[in-house]
């Protein structure tokens, strides 16, 4: 089923605006229409179970879930890039960077069963392939092993960020990167971090700032690299 669209508002036409806003790269008219399907399920199944913000308008959910999600596009690069997303619930932002370019290795992680249904039903909506979707928690490592080959370690909204770095440990490899998405509070959280014994495991590499263009929400990209 094919949700309607909120009187004049065009998903595509706001995607690439926003990109450009974001200065993103501009995605082909494939991964487009992949994104406007994505939307679409998105709010078709957000009226049986809880996926996102009850009443969020259609501006909102472009750019505080699709939008915001691209912005980790551009550091995931290097060879064969395989980003696990911890915690992703309705897919953001891994299965959104996912759709947007088809050919990144993903790994999502959710607990929550109906959330799981939900995102097996958009990756088999979509045909991608080269995706996991595991029912577990991060811990669980008989369905995640620790010598999974990650390049990228990222969530939007699971934990602090010492807490989210301490999960991520068992993960880390050489070259690897943990990407923390953060809001304008996240020198608080980076200080917090360095006074405890885990900022041995790594080392502080790089900040990235984007405004979003509508709300004006400032989105922080904190990345990470094992010591």
């Amino acid at each position: 089923m094919k949700e309607k669209l909120a009187k004049g508002f065009d998903f595509v036409e706001g995607l690439r605006s926003g990109c450009e806003v974001l200065g993103l790269p501009a995605l082909d008219a494939a991964a487009e229409e992949r994104l406007l399907t994505y939307f679409q399920e998105l709010k078709h199944w957000s009226r049986k179970i809880n996926l996102i913000a009850k009443g969020a308008t259609d501006q909102e959910i472009l750019e505080k879930h699709f939008l915001d999600s691209l912005t980790l596009l551009p550091l995931l690069g290097g060879d064969r890039p395989h980003l696990l997303d911890i915690g992703s619930g309705a897919g953001f932002p891994g299965l959104v960077c996912k759709a947007a370019h088809p050919t990144l290795k993903l790994t999502l992680v959710e607990p929550r069963l109906k959330r799981i249904s939900f995102l097996r039903h958009v990756a088999r909506t979509l045909e991608l392939s080269d995706l996991s979707v595991l029912a577990c928690r991060v811990e669980d490592e008989e369905m995640l092993p620790s010598d999974t080959d990650f390049t990228h370690i990222t969530s939007r909204a699971v934990t602090e960020m010492k807490a989210f770095l301490d999960m991520s440990s068992r993960f880390a490899r050489p070259g690897m990167q943990v990407i923390c998405m953060k809001g304008p509070k996240w020198e608080e959280e980076l200080a917090a971090w360095k006074d405890t014994a885990s900022s041995a495991q790594f080392t502080f590499h790089s900040r990235t700032e984007y405004v979003l263009p509508l709300s004006r929400g400032t989105r922080n990209l904190v990345v990470f690299e094992p010591v």
